[in-house]
């Protein structure tokens, strides 16, 4: 196995494997969560589901509530320093 499991190819196995974890939970959370897939065949029976709140409570999930209350900044100090903008 050492011929074919080399130390310069871990960083590579741990990338591949961290985005296929994050497929596979993307896709069960959409199978699971999601109010647009019917997987059952009771509710496969209406065609448009009335569902707004299931919706929006799937739509904006904790994670997107608490980015959306921070500004899309990586570092707020050095933008502040170079546009002279000073908050108090």
């Amino acid at each position: 196995m050492g011929r074919w499991l080399k130390p310069d190819v871990y960083p590579l196995i741990g990338a591949m494997s961290l985005v296929t974890g994050m497929c596979i939970f993307q896709l069960t959370r959409n199978v699971f969560l999601n109010p647009d897939v019917r997987v059952s065949k009771s509710n496969r029976q209406s065609a448009v589901p009335e569902n707004e709140e299931e919706g929006e409570r799937y739509s904006q999930h904790a994670f997107r509530r608490f980015v959306s209350a921070h500004r899309p900044e990586v570092f707020p100090a050095i933008n502040r320093f170079f546009s002279g903008f000073s908050a108090k």
